[in-house]
């Protein structure tokens, strides 16, 4: 049986394989995520609640959907979306992650489906998904297209694909490499690199060509007085997110 195509870059899962047991400090390598994923789970949950008409005051909103969180890490993302009632995947290519994921969650009474898989091989597999979690995964992929494709082919027509990554630019790399990486040391010297990056044109245009149709985009943004993130409809230099969906 011939082996599944894959977008992974070896080099870059050994960078979170190294890191894996440190997703659930908060004061660890993972800092920055953890002061990010308040605003992250604003963005995901409202985007999740229009689209499905789902009312977030109730307590399991999104009962009934089934999710993927692809690149979950320690499951960061995974275990909200359960709590909120879906069906959550979690799936990530660095098989150190997995057993940390599995573990936390457990110890968290929540029941996720954790696997060390690709998008592509759950895409041959045939496996569907009313929404695809794609959070700060596609700046680290060997082929962006190819992975977003397989991402489109992992939705139910008419589902939701939340993307997020880092936009190429002067000012991304003092931030999210000088700033990050060297000064703060909140990460690895390395775990980024600035050529990956990928601008908001260029993502819309490579989500348009997977075969999704892009309908939102928002700037996650870092107040160093206050130590905190919040979206902005204008201010997508950095850190940003995007909604598409599949026809």
């Amino acid at each position: 049986m011939q082996a599944s195509p894959t977008t992974v870059d070896p080099a870059e899962v050994a960078k979170f394989e190294a890191m894996a047991a440190e997703w659930w400090d908060p004061a660890g390598k993972f800092k920055p995520l953890h002061m990010l994923n308040p605003c992250r789970l604003d963005y995901i949950t409202t985007q999740i609640a229009g689209e499905f008409d789902r009312d977030l005051a109730t307590q399991r909103p999104f009962e009934g959907l089934r999710l993927l969180d692809i690149g979950c890490g320690g499951g960061l993302l995974s275990e909200p979306m359960a709590r909120l009632g879906a069906d959550v995947v979690g799936a990530d290519a660095a098989e150190g992650n997995i057993p940390v994921a599995r573990v936390h969650a457990a110890q968290s009474g929540l029941d996720i489906d954790y696997r060390h898989t690709t998008a592509e091989a759950l895409a041959e597999a045939g496996e569907r998904f009313d929404v695809v979690l794609n959070m700060e995964v596609v700046e680290h992929v060997a082929d962006p297209l190819a992975y977003l494709t397989a991402c489109k082919t992992l939705l139910k027509p008419g589902g939701l694909h939340l993307c997020s990554t880092i936009n190429r630019n002067s000012k991304s790399y003092m931030m999210a490499i000088v700033g990050a990486e060297m000064v703060m040391r909140w990460l690895p010297r390395g775990t980024h690199e600035w050529s990956k990056f990928i601008t908001p044109d260029e993502l819309y245009d490579l989500l348009a060509q997977a075969g999704l149709t892009p309908v939102d985009r928002k700037g996650f943004v870092f107040n160093p007085l206050t130590w905190e993130w919040s979206l902005s409809p204008r201010d997508l230099s950095v850190n940003y997110v995007t909604a598409s969906t599949r026809p």
